[in-house]
């Protein structure tokens, strides 16, 4: 497969299982032995990926995924995706806040043969956290001149 198919599979899986809900999709493009070293995100394989995309469903039902940037080199693919969506299903023990979020998330993907055998996802939690109020924004410091 070529590092064009790869970055296409990448974003059919994003736009279809993440932002569709089609998880049909995930058993296409995640490899058997995927292995996931998002923080977070436990088990091999495509239910792994099934049961991120749906808890990120629960606390968020309206969630949209886009990919601002996106590039590739032979069997790996890095994007940095944007996330919108809107908090009425709380996280964890967290009630929901109602608050819309938007935050970046870096996404690197390694295939073989055309399938996703390792994933690594790094989302801006922190920012997250202060999107919902969970957490009080930073006090801003004027620069020195």
């Amino acid at each position: 497969m070529s590092s064009e198919d790869n970055v296409n599979a990448l974003r059919r899986l994003l736009d279809e299982a993440f932002t569709n809900r089609n998880y049909a999709v995930i058993d296409e493009i995640v490899s058997l032995d995927c292995v996931e070293h998002q923080n977070g995100v436990c088990g091999l394989g495509p239910e792994a990926v099934r049961r991120s995309a749906a808890g990120l469903h629960a606390s968020y039902p309206d969630l949209k995924l886009s990919v601002e940037d996106i590039a590739a080199a032979g069997d790996m693919v890095w994007a940095r995706v944007r996330a919108r969506g809107t908090d009425t299903g709380g996280v964890g023990s967290r009630p929901p806040s109602g608050k819309t979020i938007e935050l970046d998330v870096v996404t690197i993907v390694r295939f073989r043969d055309g399938k996703m055998v390792e994933h690594w996802g790094v989302a801006d939690g922190l920012g997250r956290l202060r999107l919902v109020r969970a957490l009080p924004e930073p006090q801003q410091e004027p620069l020195a001149a």
